[in-house]
């Protein structure tokens, strides 16, 4: 059937009424310009991504033209040793502070959906708003903290900082997931005779672990590519890959600050499309 055409039903006929020329053309208008403006935003957001990744093949030094085809700038990350300390250590706080985040953020979510109390809509509020505060804000005030504490910058400082950044967006995970469950299972299987301590780990954790997996997936990636949090609060000996990338572009951008970014870039795209796999699971 044309688009430009309108069907009207009249008793058991049925006619086709032409829409009228201008009504038309505004039709195709609008559609020609929302491809536009999609096709210009996508453009907007993948085409550096993009240029950064091929010119992380390029043989030139400078990085500004073309020159040839070469892995060269892949082997000198792979053979820099403080390249991979900033790695390890990024991984380290990454997989410390999701386990801290996915503990702690999990059974926040279960008790402020499961039992009442009062300042319970407080809470909630509070543990939202490390979501929409800024991440200068927070990594600043942690500085404080860790200051008057007296406790000295490293590993143990980058772990807690981002267990409290990640923490909040497994709570919000996870109460959407809780939101959903059906808790008639777990009183069938307390009225079989199964304890509190058996029904959660026969029946709750299985049912809540694609949420448990998409939301550790989700502090995963978070931590490994936090720049801002991870430069007020690192310390000698445990600066993060983001914190050494910033280091060395201060001098200049480089090829293999194109080969650094484009490996963490593939990591995050493959811990997203996990993610949304397994949202998608967890859906249907």
């Amino acid at each position: 059937m044309a688009s430009d055409s309108t069907v009207i039903l009249i008793g058991e006929r049925s006619e086709i009424k032409p829409r009228p020329r201008g009504e038309a053309r505004r039709l195709s208008l609008g559609r020609f310009a929302l491809v536009t403006i999609t096709l210009f935003t996508f453009a907007f957001l993948y085409v550096p991504i993009a240029v950064l990744i091929i010119f992380s093949f390029n043989s030139a030094r400078t990085g500004a033209t073309w020159q040839s085809f070469t892995l060269q700038w892949y082997e000198r990350v792979f053979s820099n040793a403080r390249i991979l300390e900033a790695a390890a250590n990024s991984l380290i706080v990454a997989v410390l502070s999701t386990l801290g985040a996915v503990v702690i953020g999990t059974l926040m979510a279960m008790a402020m959906e499961r039992y009442r109390f009062r300042g319970k809509a407080a809470w909630d509020g509070l543990l939202y708003l490390p979501v929409i505060v800024p991440e200068i804000v927070m990594g600043i005030s942690l500085l404080i903290f860790f200051a008057a504490v007296n406790l000295s910058r490293g590993v143990i400082t980058l772990v807690i900082s981002h267990i409290a950044f990640c923490m909040p967006f497994v709570y919000l995970t996870m109460r959407a997931r809780l939101a959903d469950f059906d808790r008639s299972v777990e009183e069938a299987a307390q009225d079989l005779g199964a304890n509190e301590w058996i029904t959660f780990r026969r029946i709750t954790l299985p049912l809540l672990m694609p949420g448990i997996i998409s939301s550790a997936l989700l502090a995963f990636t978070l931590s490994l590519d936090d720049f801002v949090i991870s430069f007020f609060v690192t310390g000698v000996g445990s600066q993060t890959l983001p914190v050494y990338i910033w280091g060395q572009i201060r001098k200049g951008i480089t090829p293999e600050i194109n080969a650094i970014s484009a490996l963490m870039l593939v990591l995050s795209i493959i811990l997203v499309v996990v993610t949304q796999l397994i949202q998608r699971r967890q859906k249907t």
